[in-house]
């Protein structure tokens, strides 16, 4: 991990920083995080919305209300977020390895990190980037979430490093904290939807960065 790319990594972190100014999203409760993480798979944000006020109108907006509930109801109120049956099941999968490995979420706050992801990571359907936003966004961990917005941005600022090499590159220069790595995860993710996905490449800074 040279010096030269954690400094670029440094520059654009501080480049959006100066940019959005504070910004921190995806405020929900830790179940409700969870839950969010993996109905977020594929879909869009504004879909995973209205499936989470379904399910809190349906009253298993939780990890012991999936658990409890049956398929079909959470198949059918989570179905604007596509791939329903495959999230339902992830869901229950997710929520009986909580309870039978921690005895709910309570248990998993005073578990070490890597020893949560580690756990987070052998559940079916939960990948890095689901598990690290559980850590980061729904238990308050220092774990920086790479996703293929961060990975765009980076690859255009002309950082050639995978997926895992970048969770390192950002937490060896974010200061440890949960809300630093929020507001500058939050930070990439907003630019990419701005510029990245409204095809404006002809305005993006990034793609004549120099860090």
């Amino acid at each position: 991990m040279s010096a030269s790319v954690s400094s670029s990594i440094s520059a654009l972190i501080d480049g959006l920083f100066e940019q959005y100014g504070p910004l921190i999203w995806w405020k929900g409760s830790t179940e409700e995080v969870m839950i969010g993480a993996i109905l977020t798979q594929q879909t869009r944000w504004e879909n995973v919305e209205v499936a989470l006020s379904r399910l809190r109108q349906a009253g298993i907006c939780s990890i012991r209300g999936i658990f409890a509930a049956p398929m079909e109801e959470i198949e059918a109120l989570i179905r604007p977020t596509g791939f329903f049956r495959v999230k339902a099941r992830r869901l229950q999968g997710l929520a009986a390895h909580v309870i039978r490995e921690f005895g709910g979420v309570e248990g998993m706050r005073t578990v070490p990190t890597e020893d949560l992801r580690e756990s987070l990571l052998s559940v079916k359907g939960v990948g890095e980037e689901t598990a690290d936003s559980i850590l980061c966004y729904g238990l308050g961990r220092a774990v920086f979430v790479i996703d293929a917005y961060t990975e765009r941005i980076c690859w255009c600022a002309g950082i050639d490093a995978g997926r895992r090499e970048l969770k390192g590159l950002f937490e060896s220069v974010l200061p440890e904290t949960a809300d630093a790595c929020r507001q500058s995860h939050a930070h990439f993710v907003e630019y990419a939807k701005g510029y990245c996905g409204k095809k404006r490449c002809d305005e993006c800074w990034i793609r004549n960065f120099d860090g």
